[in-house]
């Protein structure tokens, strides 16, 4: 061909043409770049960026964590026309912040570097943590205040929901988170007063200004460590992260069928009732031991603290058992195990016997009226009985308001209860968690699990949306004998959907015979 040129004298094959030599060119460096495995030099960079991505999810964590337990407290003292059904808003505004932020940070990181919305993230966590150190200044609408800086730290912890592989580091920060809470309530509710810039660092500002200060530390690591690479599973880097030819060609192959949309819904419907009933759970812990035990703001913070801290422990240790577990039962045996566990969790906080929990207008009106300590409560184990002890002189009140019309019929909910209930659920959440997503992950196969995985992120926002304002609202204006028992109902209609469905919750490869279900 003309376009080719003259062979060359020493028999050598002929020079192509520019456009075809440019073809040929692109396609060996692209060749080239598959093959080439990444340098030691690339090789650690990468892991202290991922380490760096860890201790961002860490952090978030604790950020979430440090304050649970003081929430009710510090409304209750900022905004005293704040009750136990907007504490509900308050702990859903966290998941609200997170669902709005999820598309928007998503879209972001899909057209720009992953650093940018990962720093803007994290410096919005950064304000709304300060701004809740500010709440108390206003002096009206403090609780109006405190929602929206709630929900700028959930807007700026949506960074986290895209690291699957970093549950180690989320556990980690989940128990350190009440660890530390427990720790600032060393300081004292008044603490100390910086009247320049009006600033109180107390038991409930302390830990979301510590928390504003590790992100601060974490955006100079971000800035000076971060860097984003891109590698497949063999150590090669690549320009893409969806690889194209061959190796998807074979993909294609092994995607053959539909996945089971029943399936799909069904585990959709179990992991919003799993995280349901959790968020319920984290959400009444404190309103529940103030009012039954009549523990000021500052004890209930400092005991519920090292309860959550305990049942983190607990709860990563069931992360680590029930993996191996499930290769010898089934996932999902498991599953329904873990359910059965929660719902006996919850039957056990039900109301028993007849003892009522302490008035709090007679706390404050009458001094003799005693208290119940939490180290009487813990003796005898089912029938505990109040000694007379003389009340705490504090003007704080304390005890089952009366605003609360239930106060005055329905029964304590003793601590052995609870504390019973705390282990049962500790230990019931976490198996539900693991086996749910591995089942879920083990359905889709290797069909592309994008849209898939959004559906269920969106269950588990809806749940830790709903289950606070449910609780909240029930319990306050019906008490806790009907929020229980309509929790019990709730995992009772999972367990009946769980039964109706369990044979469509295999593999996607079991379901084309692609091979055989081991411990059906």
């Amino acid at each position: 061909m003309a376009s080719a040129g003259p062979a060359a004298a020493d028999g050598k094959e002929p020079l192509l043409g520019a456009g075809e030599a440019a073809a040929e060119g692109e396609e060996e460096e692209e060749e080239e770049s598959r093959d080439v495995v990444e340098t030691q030099e690339h090789y650690k960079s990468r892991w202290r960026s991922i380490w760096i991505m860890y201790l961002t999810m860490f952090l978030s964590s604790v950020g979430f964590s440090i304050v649970i337990m003081s929430v009710w407290p510090y409304l209750q003292k900022i905004d005293p026309t704040a009750d136990a059904s907007f504490l509900g808003w308050i702990i859903a505004s966290y998941s609200i912040g997170q669902m709005v932020a999820s598309p928007l940070f998503g879209l972001w990181s899909n057209y720009r570097p992953r650093r940018e919305p990962l720093v803007i993230s994290t410096a919005i966590s950064v304000a709304a943590n300060c701004l809740y150190a500010y709440v108390h200044v206003p002096h009206s609408h403090n609780k109006y205040y405190m929602l929206t800086a709630r929900a700028l730290v959930g807007f700026g912890a949506e960074r986290t929901s895209a690291m699957a592989n970093t549950s180690a580091c989320q556990a980690v920060g989940f128990i350190l988170g009440p660890v530390f809470q427990t720790c600032f309530t060393l300081i004292g509710e008044e603490g100390v007063t910086w009247e320049l810039i009006r600033l109180q660092l107390n038991m409930y500002t302390a830990p979301v200004l510590f928390g504003a200060l590790l992100g601060v530390i974490n955006i100079i690591l971000i800035f000076a460590i971060f860097r984003e690479h891109r590698v497949d599973d063999m150590g090669r880097q690549c320009k893409s992260i969806n690889s194209e030819g061959e190796e998807n060609d074979a993909l294609d192959q092994d995607t053959e069928g539909n996945v089971d949309h029943v399936a799909v819904v069904a585990l959709n419907v179990l992991f919003f009732v799993i995280l349901f009933v959790f968020a319920v759970f984290e959400t009444i812990a404190t309103p529940l031991t103030m009012d039954m035990y009549s523990w000021t703001r500052k004890e209930a913070v400092f005991y519920n603290g090292i309860i959550l801290s305990v049942i983190g422990i607990e709860s990563v240790i069931v992360f680590m058992v029930v993996k191996t577990l499930s290769k010898k039962t089934g996932e999902r045996a498991i599953l329904h195990g873990g359910l059965l566990i929660v719902l006996v969790g919850f039957f056990i906080l039900l109301p028993w016997g007849k003892k009522l929990p302490n008035i709090q207008w007679q706390e404050i009106k009458n001094n003799s009226i005693p208290r119940t300590v939490p180290t009487e409560m813990l003796m005898p184990f089912w029938s505990l009985q109040e000694m007379q002890l003389p009340s705490n002189h504090t003007a704080e009140p304390v005890g089952c308001p009366l605003t609360q019309s239930w106060c005055l019929n329905t029964p304590m909910v003793y601590l052995a209860q609870y504390l019973s209930s705390d282990v049962l659920i500790g230990l019931g959440y976490p198996v539900c968690n693991v086996m749910s997503y591995t089942l879920y992950s083990k359905i889709l196969g290797p069909k592309p699990q994008g849209v898939y995985m959004g559906w269920l992120t969106a269950s588990g926002s809806g749940a830790r949306i709903l289950g606070p304002v449910f609780v909240s609202q029930i319990y306050t204006h019906l008490g806790p004998r009907w929020a229980f028992s309509l929790i019990c109902g709730v995992v009772v209609l999972s367990l009946l959907l769980l039964e109706i469905v369990y044979k469509r919750l295999i593999a996607f490869s079991v379901r084309y015979g692609r091979m055989q279900e081991e411990n059906c």
